[in-house]
């Protein structure tokens, strides 16, 4: 199948490592070390532009329901970027994720899940792990994770990447995988240290106590003692707690001058409606949990306990839809999904549900309409399978095929459902775009012809057509037709009948003909 090309910035950034062997230099802004630099500062945040979006969305989305907690989140971290040894579009955004992380992308672009927001007690904690990600934007750790990809493989963060444990993430196609690398993107050691120290003197420059990241470390290392493996696929994945970190903490802090906010009130104060949410939101997370299981009356009543909790709250509302769906009633999860959107119309995954559920009510029209804005936000396998669907429904075969492809190479259901549905529109007109054909010699100078199919489906009708010259020199064209099935990722050898060959260069075989084994 084909593969997703990467961006035009990778590859001439790749052609530049490549072809030209050239390396450049430069000072680090924050530590003052020289390093390899092959990303400048205007790809950095050409980078983190590209993929800031897809990252929310990946994650859960944009928490809505307090404004003013992601405005004091972004005062926060605004006020440490302003000390920053680094000058960037730096931007803060609250993800609606009980999953404890954050992280940064290239170019400032820094993202905390209100999970996260829960684990902390004082503004200076939360100061930490805002300077903490600030340093890796600022200090290029993104950048130089990169570069080693580009050392290592040539090409600059190609391919497909597991997306991380959002559950949203996996669903991404093509190179918005790449978002998920970098979201989830697990720093050395030095880099998560270096971090560590300097999040710490920003913190000082901007008035917080450092002794605020000693003690958030101290909180890291005892919640990690315990914890299951899904708590842990957070921050903690990617910045693994340490007694050998908290120490480091503790030497910086001694280092930098005593006292400073704390912040424990206001931060109490700030995160109070979050915290009187949580009930609701742990409602959505076991539903979700048991829906995952196919629980379904446990997981519906979780979501009706969610929903009561937090009416306001889209992602229960989704929840509710989803049970329907997959009890095979879409035409009662319309409004749930309807009731999502209304409640926040920019996460992808409300329109990409309720488009699936129009596609199986029938109204195709509404579904092409709500996969299409789904796209807009993140590509998804699901939407372009489901686009596929919509295309071929209303006769374009054409872009049938272009959506199909485009959700074809991944291993979802949804994925293999799409080369499939590519297969039965594409083979019988291109087979030679996904059957290998050799032609050869035997012993006795026959033909013979060697067709390998790769795909994960059988295939029949296969047709050849053969060009070779006879004994008096005359060029021949014939087809020979081939009998039977070939099965999923299986070969066969197949006679022509044709003798008196001495090379093979004598013939030309071309697959002209072939379909899905029903």
């Amino acid at each position: 199948m084909p593969i997703v090309s990467a961006t035009p910035l990778i590859r001439a950034l790749a052609a530049v490592l490549l072809l030209s062997g050239l390396t450049a230099c430069a000072v680090n802004p924050v530590t003052g070390q020289r390093q390899l630099a092959l990303i400048t500062t205007a790809d950095e945040i050409q980078i983190g532009e590209q993929y800031y979006a897809p990252s929310l969305q990946m994650q859960g989305g944009e928490y809505r329901l307090d404004p003013e907690l992601t405005a004091y989140v972004n005062d926060i971290g605004q006020r440490l970027a302003e000390v920053s040894d680094r000058e960037l579009p730096y931007e803060f955004a609250v993800l609606n994720s009980s999953v404890p992380n954050a992280w940064a992308l290239p170019g400032g672009k820094i993202a905390i899940n209100r999970g996260l927001l829960l684990e902390m007690r004082s503004e200076a904690e939360l100061a930490a792990v805002m300077g903490h990600e600030i340093v890796h934007a600022a200090a290029r750790h993104g950048a130089q994770a990169q570069q080693r990809g580009m050392l290592l493989q040539g090409v600059l963060l190609a391919g497909a990447i597991a997306a991380g444990d959002s559950g949203f993430g996996g669903l991404a196609v093509g190179g918005m995988s790449v978002a998920a690398q970098m979201v989830n993107q697990r720093y050395g050691r030095s880099a998560e240290l270096e971090a560590d120290r300097f999040g710490m003197i920003y913190m000082s420059r901007a008035g917080w106590d450092p002794q605020g990241a000693v003690e958030l470390q101290e909180t890291f290392v005892r919640l990690s003692e315990g914890r299951d493996q899904n708590w842990l696929s957070g921050l903690f994945s990617s910045h693994p707690p340490s007694r050998d970190r908290v120490r480091a903490n503790q030497a910086t802090a001694a280092e930098l001058p005593p006292g400073g906010e704390h912040g424990r009130e206001r931060y109490e104060q700030r995160t109070a409606r979050l915290r009187a949410q949580k009930p609701g939101h742990d409602a959505i997370d076991a539903g979700r949990k048991a829906l995952a299981e196919r629980e379904f009356d446990t997981a519906l009543a979780q979501a009706e306990q969610a929903i009561a909790l937090l009416p306001e709250e889209a992602h229960g509302h989704a929840l509710r839809g989803d049970i329907a769906r997959l009890q095979l009633r879409p035409a009662d999860a319309l409004g749930d999904y309807s009731r999502a959107i209304e409640l926040d119309p920019t996460f992808f995954y409300f329109t990409l549900q309720r488009g699936l559920a129009r596609i199986e009510v029938g109204d195709w029209a509404g579904a092409g309409e709500d996969l299409a804005s789904s796209v807009e936000r993140l590509p998804t396998v699901p939407a372009f399978h489901g686009l596929g669907r919509v295309a071929e429904q209303r006769g374009d075969l054409e872009e049938a095929k272009s959506h199909y492809r485009r959700a074809a190479g991944a291993a979802s259901p949804e994925g293999q459902a799409a080369l499939r549905a590519l297969l039965r529109l594409d083979l019988p007109d291109n087979p030679g775009e996904y059957l290998e054909l050799r032609h050869g010699i035997d012993g006795q100078g026959q033909l013979v012809l060697e067709i390998s199919n790769p795909q994960p489906v059988a295939v029949t009708g296969l047709v050849v057509q053969l060009r070779y010259r006879d004994a008096a020199g005359r060029v021949r064209d014939r087809e020979q037709r081939v009998d039977g099935t070939l099965a999923a990722t299986s070969r066969m050898r197949v006679g022509t009948g044709l003798g008196g060959f001495t090379d093979a260069a004598q013939a030309q075989a071309q697959l002209v003909a072939a379909r899905l084994a029903e």
